[in-house]
């Protein structure tokens, strides 16, 4: 079944057939159970592991399962009140967990287990979906493993990481899980959806599902946002940019300005109207006798909720340089591709002229010393070593190679 032939919220799950046919079976057998009809044996099970590299979809493919539970025909018909409010992120029984910072705590996997182990109020289960699975704390990795050891009647937990392996996902977290692999799309489902969804146009569709590495939510950006073109011009042109030594530091500039300038516009309104939305909730706005105290209450809850927006942008920052470095590496691979003539597809083929130059000038032992020097830094990064200093370190070694 391809993405064009499927029906309601399906279409939003791009390039994954063989996941799409595992959980629709999976929400057939889901509503049964509801109905009290047999269901086939295994069909349907209270906790799933959505693993696939970035950009393949998980997070929307546990959205459209979830929709598919609620369903009111079990289908994922997309025009039923349980699909509509599911992918709206409005349905009460649904509850989405986003680390907005660099982890998930474990106060909030306790306060979240808590609530998913009432009854459905207004669905048919209780649906927990946990995006970037990978960044719960030990904590909070055990206070989830006693609710998946022991799951109360009617609720499902959905779990999206890039990979089962232990650095990702807990061992006994995993044994405990129905495991739905995703792939990365191709660059014509890519294409498809954003021709189709979006309302792009195919030129530019064709154009982002090309270099966008497999990650569909980042062709979407690219073919939308001139900004983010810009920003991936900026950094294909550092390669070949570095002739001074000077130019280690207007480079590594660039990529921090960029990734700064991202988290900056993802944050840019949302901070403000959340403190002004708690501030009016909590009494802060008002005047007149007795409101000093609720002032002061307010004035706290901004504060801390400042704290937890401090976090999100740090996460934010880093997850656009990682971005960054990635069309780095790609850009580096492309260029053993090229000198070594594999016939492998080009992770950037709109730079191919770039690309055929730098292999004619570097030995592919410099060229991989530089792809290794990027990989280092995005584990450094990932290590919490300080974005500028790891970034530095590597323009170091991407001139001099």
């Amino acid at each position: 079944m391809t993405t064009t032939e499927r029906i309601g919220v399906w279409n939003q799950v791009v390039g994954q057939e063989a996941a799409v046919e595992t959980l629709t079976s999976a929400a057939s057998a889901a509503a049964k159970i509801v109905a009290g009809e047999p269901a086939p044996p295994g069909a349907m099970t209270h906790a799933w592991l959505l693993t696939g590299p970035p950009g393949s979809g998980r997070s929307v493919a546990a959205r459209t399962f979830a929709a598919a539970l609620q369903c009111s025909t079990g289908t994922g018909c997309d025009a039923c009140p349980g699909c509509h409010t599911t992918m709206a992120g409005t349905h009460a029984d649904v509850r989405l967990v986003v680390p907005e910072g660099l982890s998930i705590s474990v106060a909030e996997m306790r306060a979240l287990v808590q609530a998913a182990a009432r009854r459905p109020t207004t669905g048919n289960w209780q649906v927990v979906i946990i995006e970037d699975a990978d960044r719960l704390t030990e904590g909070a990795s055990n206070a989830l493993l006693k609710a998946v050891e022991e799951p109360p009647d009617r609720t499902v937990f959905l779990l999206c990481a890039p990979s089962d392996h232990p650095e990702d996902i807990s061992v006994t977290i995993r044994s405990r899980c129905r495991l739905v692999t995703l792939r990365t799309p191709a660059p014509e489902a890519i294409a498809d959806v954003l021709v189709r969804r979006d309302h792009v146009d195919p030129e530019r569709a064709h154009w982002a599902a090309s270099v966008c590495g497999g990650h569909v939510g980042r062709a979407r950006r690219l073919a939308t946002d001139e900004a983010a073109r810009q920003r991936r011009a900026t950094v294909l042109r550092i390669p070949l940019g570095l002739r001074r030594p000077a130019d280690v530091f207007t480079c590594a500039d660039q990529l921090i300005s960029a990734a700064e300038a991202d988290a900056g516009e993802a944050s840019k309104g949302r901070d403000e109207d959340e403190r002004n939305e708690l501030r009016t909730a909590m009494g802060g706005d008002g005047v007149g006798k007795g409101v000093a105290g609720a002032k002061r209450a307010a004035e706290a809850a901004v504060k801390q909720l400042e704290k937890k927006q401090k976090s999100r942008a740090t996460r934010t920052q880093r997850d656009t340089l990682d971005l960054a470095l990635v069309d780095l590496a790609g850009f580096y691979r492309d260029v053993l591709v090229t000198a070594t003539r594999s016939g492998a597809t080009l992770n950037h083929p709109d730079h191919a002229d770039q690309i055929r130059e730098a292999a004619s000038a570097w030995t592919p032992e410099s060229t991989l010393r530089r792809l290794e020097a990027v990989l280092e830094c995005r584990e450094a990064i990932d290590l919490n070593v300080k974005p500028r200093i790891a970034v530095e370190a590597m323009v170091t070694t991407l001139r001099q190679g």
